[in-house]
């Protein structure tokens, strides 16, 4: 049985599948998991592969919901890039390059507001 906040994610996610697809994304996974990692989104584009945070809110929010992807987020979600690239056999140098991405959702009644951040941060040597 899907939770409410379950719910809420689903719909987010599909809404943000939907949008990077008009932008010219291809879907490449969702809710990839190993172990204790997760990433919701992995996508191709003509720059190379992306991994996508999705968070989604129900509005009216307190606090935008891309201000949940802190420092420890970023670090999980490198490790989960790095798993995954390592699982798929993919190497560096043949993905061309690597991006971390994050997408907001709001949903509201008149349909779901987008807030896309490609490139929301650069993974530092030491995560």
């Amino acid at each position: 049985m899907e939770t409410s906040k379950q719910k809420t994610g689903r719909i987010g996610e599909e809404a943000a599948c939907r949008y990077l697809t008009r932008l010219g994304h291809m879907i490449v996974d969702r809710n990839w998991r190993t172990s204790h990692l997760e990433t919701d989104i992995i996508t191709m584009d003509r720059a190379g592969l992306h991994f996508v945070e999705v968070k989604t809110r129900k509005a009216p929010a307190i606090a935008e919901p891309e201000r949940n992807v802190g420092p420890l987020k970023q670090k999980r979600l490198v490790r989960a890039a790095s798993a995954y690239l390592h699982d798929n056999q993919i190497k560096w140098i043949d993905a061309q390059e690597v991006f971390f991405d994050v997408i907001s959702v709001l949903i509201c009644p008149d349909g779901p507001q987008i807030n896309y951040y490609p490139q929301a941060f650069i993974p530092t040597y030491y995560q």
